[in-house]
């Protein structure tokens, strides 16, 4: 889990003890050394399915981070490929690592809030690649109608998800736990840090874009070793 560059223990509960914004501004600088960061092999099979190099003229990354998906989306825009967070210090980093990402879409970079997206139908597509856990379950209406309102008619919001994990699943217990953890202090400490695991699965998630006007297909078995559990969801706005 701990890479040697990554964050220590102790900077990881620096973290975890600072609200959720606080929080990634202090990890910002080796967040790309923890294995929060999703992995390129599951952003490289999300970017094959949008589509090839200049297929689409504008991109948006919801909660983009370090800009991990932006480097992917660059090469497939012909106008533009925007970021949105509310870490100034994950905006930082993704404005580095980005403006070496190969294309000639321009790059935009917004301090936002993902609940208030500031787009009303100008982008071809949408993502948003770990960090469904930051919404709370009461939100994700909100943040949904937000990317469908960002999208042009016929533009697609594209993800990673899975289905849940099975009651016999080492990982089934350990997210329950983690979540149980993240509850506990949440109620005992303010500001809250807002990050829950086992959240926008498939095929849970389906009813709540359709409810949004998205048509929705999966696409399994395109995910490499050791993630073949990834399922690519890709909805279309109608």
């Amino acid at each position: 889990m701990f890479h040697p560059e990554g964050p220590s223990f102790v900077e990881l509960m620096r973290q975890a003890l600072a609200s959720t914004e606080r929080g990634y501004d202090l990890i910002a600088p080796k967040f790309d050394r923890t294995p929060f960061r999703t992995p390129d092999a599951l952003l490289a099979v999300m970017a094959e399915l949008i589509g090839g190099p200049r297929s689409i003229g504008a991109a948006l990354d919801v909660c983009c981070g370090t800009g991990a998906a932006m480097i992917h989306l660059r090469p497939l825009c012909t106008e533009r490929v925007v970021g949105v967070d509310f870490s100034a210090g994950m905006l930082d980093e993704a404005r580095r690592r980005v403006a070496a990402a190969p294309g000639d879409a321009r790059i935009e970079l917004v301090r936002g809030d993902a609940l208030a997206l500031p787009f009303d139908g100008e982008m071809d597509v949408v993502t948003c690649v770990g960090a469904f856990g930051h919404v709370l379950a009461e939100d994700e209406d909100r943040f949904v109608a937000g990317i469908a309102r960002a999208l042009r008619p016929g533009g697609r919001f594209v993800f990673v998800t899975s289905r849940p994990p099975r009651v016999t699943d080492p990982w089934f217990w350990t997210a329950r736990g983690f979540n149980a953890v993240m509850r506990v202090r949440n109620a005992l400490l303010r500001p809250p840090f807002i990050m829950y695991y086992l959240t926008f699965l498939w095929p849970d998630v389906r009813p709540l874009l359709e409810r949004h006007g998205f048509a929705v297909e999966a696409h399994e078995g395109l995910c490499p070793p050791p993630y073949e559990r990834g399922i690519v969801v890709s909805a279309t706005k109608r």
